[in-house]
């Protein structure tokens, strides 16, 4: 498949409009999955056992000519809406438009990889497994189709762990990070008990590039003020509602309108699954302003932050009607373009943006800290954590380490947040060993022109592993 996008699946979840989450890192941890809206079905995660013989082809049924179809999907990217309908069944097509679909496809493999098909198991006329492998990554795929032999289900699961690229060396970390994006931002820090950043190695450590989902860091650190300070409470009911709901990564957007969920809960689902819905109900809970001040607090870089978007109203600039939105807010002064927002920007429904695969104003429209800046909100994050009433921080940040492969004896505490859009990764790692010292691993990536391969989530894991063993020596 060609890579024009990410997706972020968790296991036994719909694809969801992909744009702007933390790249989920689905060649290590997730299964990739499409359903039609409501159904209820679970992938069967069964290994396919490859044929040998390099002359498997799929069946001569309804089932195995969508498979064939899929086999050579890679060179029709990205489909059309016509292409859609004549292979998709409606309900799936309800549940997943073209360009989301795109984007999950993309997500599979980089551009020009070689499509395999290795071996079949349990063929039906209607179902089969499959055994595929894109460029150098194995998947288990099950498809199904209806009596029209249009396709109703389609899951895809790694057949096996693919193993992080070693990084040994400082140098090798520089050549490693100059081969992955043309614009690289690297920080390698000890965080000090005074709260400061002492830099062990760095590549453009004080340039500011976009974050990604990595944002909601300064959501949570206003977030945990205002807990601090008795204005909020972890305990604190918060109720979706319609105009909340927004696309990308996340679960919220799938609940009930009415849901109703804590402070806490919101803010583990925001940091631990980049659930784009949560950040924005807790960025209206706490308010831009205070969010805003926090970011002052923490980035040396805030005026690029002015105002602080939500993920809908990012989504809008980037989305809808591009670029004669993104152009006119562009040319608005930080004040002109708060009233701008709210008077044009956010009246939109998400319902009507239609993702791209490409690069969009990456540079312009987006959140911006550097890796020192990021540093620094991990040292406030450590700092207000150890205060009374706190300590949720370290579950909310804890909860998904971003599928690095630090041993738990070793490295007893790891926090995690990154983020990624089409031309944008970033990763951001808290680490602290069983020796009571901590660490700090930033890597930021952008291209304005292209999209980042899949690959380099890989060896941006290998890069950062290899930085925290080699800080601790």
């Amino acid at each position: 498949m060609t890579t024009k996008s990410r997706i972020h699946a968790a296991p036994n979840a719909r694809v969801r409009r992909p744009i702007l989450a933390f790249v989920a890192l689905i060649v290590l941890t997730t299964s990739v999955m499409w359903l039609p809206a409501g159904a209820s079905a679970k992938p069967d995660h069964q290994t396919i056992v490859a044929d040998s013989a390099p002359s498997v082809v799929p069946p001569n049924s309804p089932v195995g000519r969508q498979l064939s179809w899929l086999l050579g999907i890679g060179s029709l990217l990205p489909l059309s809406k016509k292409e859609e309908a004549s292979h998709f069944d409606a309900p799936f097509i309800a549940a997943e438009p073209v360009a989301q679909l795109n984007s999950a496809f993309a997500s599979l493999g980089s551009t020009g990889s070689r499509v395999t098909l290795l071996g079949l198991g349990d063929v039906t006329a209607t179902t089969l497994k499959a055994a595929i492998k894109i460029g150098a990554i194995t998947y288990n795929a099950q498809l199904t189709v209806d009596a029209k032999g249009l396709i109703e289900g389609l899951y895809f699961t790694l057949a096996a762990p693919i193993p992080i690229p070693k990084v040994t060396s400082w140098s090798q970390v520089d050549k490693d990070l100059a081969a992955m994006a043309p614009d690289s931002s690297f920080l390698a820090a000890q965080l000090n008990a005074n709260g400061t950043c002492t830099q062990m190695h760095a590549l453009n450590a004080n340039t500011p590039r976009p974050l990604g989902s990595m944002f909601k860091l300064f959501i949570l650190g206003a977030l945990a003020s205002a807990v601090k300070n008795h204005t909020i409470s972890w305990s604190q009911k918060l109720t979706l509602t319609a105009a909340l709901k927004v696309g990308g990564s996340g679960v919220l957007q799938d609940d009930h309108v009415g849901t109703t969920l804590s402070v806490e809960q919101a803010a583990i689902k925001m940091i631990s699954v980049s659930d784009n819905t949560a950040a924005d109900m807790l960025l209206a809970l706490v308010g831009r302003r205070a969010v805003e001040a926090q970011v002052r607090h923490w980035s040396s870089h805030a005026s690029l932050d002015q105002p602080f978007l939500s993920v809908a109203e990012l989504f809008v600039l980037k989305w809808h009607d591009f670029p004669s939105l993104a152009n006119h807010y562009l040319s608005l002064k930080p004040a002109q373009r708060l009233a701008y927002l709210a008077s044009t920007v956010d009246k939109i429904a998400d319902n009507a943006i239609t993702s791209s695969n490409a690069p969009r104003d990456i540079d312009t429209i987006e959140w911006f800290a550097s890796p020192a800046d990021i540093c620094h909100a991990f040292a406030g994050l450590t700092s207000l954590q150890s205060e009374p009433g706190l300590s949720p921080i370290n579950t909310i940040l804890s909860t998904n380490n971003g599928g690095i492969e630090l041993k738990p004896t070793t490295w007893p505490r790891i926090w995690f947040k990154g983020g990624s859009e089409p031309g944008v990764l970033t990763l951001g790692y808290l680490a602290r060993d069983n020796d009571g010292k901590t660490y700090v691993v930033v890597m930021m990536l952008a291209n304005p022109r292209k999209v980042i391969s899949s690959s380099s989530t890989l060896l941006g894991l290998g890069v950062v592993t290899g930085a925290l063993n080699l800080l601790r020596g």
